[in-house]
């Protein structure tokens, strides 16, 4: 199955959920902010978010400091 985030297409495993695509990526879900086929998805659903085939994420890494 395929997924877009940030303008990339990647193939990912059935049952993969938010989470676990924000940590194939080697980032923090607690650090990362999420856009899920166009609306914001609260931290606390990430892990209870699977994909499907043709969703599209927009992942926004949070910057301390700024």
């Amino acid at each position: 199955m395929r997924v877009t985030a940030n303008g990339t297409t990647y193939d990912v495993d059935r049952g993969t959920t938010v989470e676990g695509f924000i940590r194939s990526r080697r980032l923090d879900p607690k650090l990362v902010v999420v856009e899920h086929n166009g609306e914001a998805l609260e931290r606390s659903r990430y892990g209870a978010t699977p994909l499907q085939d043709g969703d599209r994420l927009e992942l926004v890494r949070a910057v301390a400091g700024g």
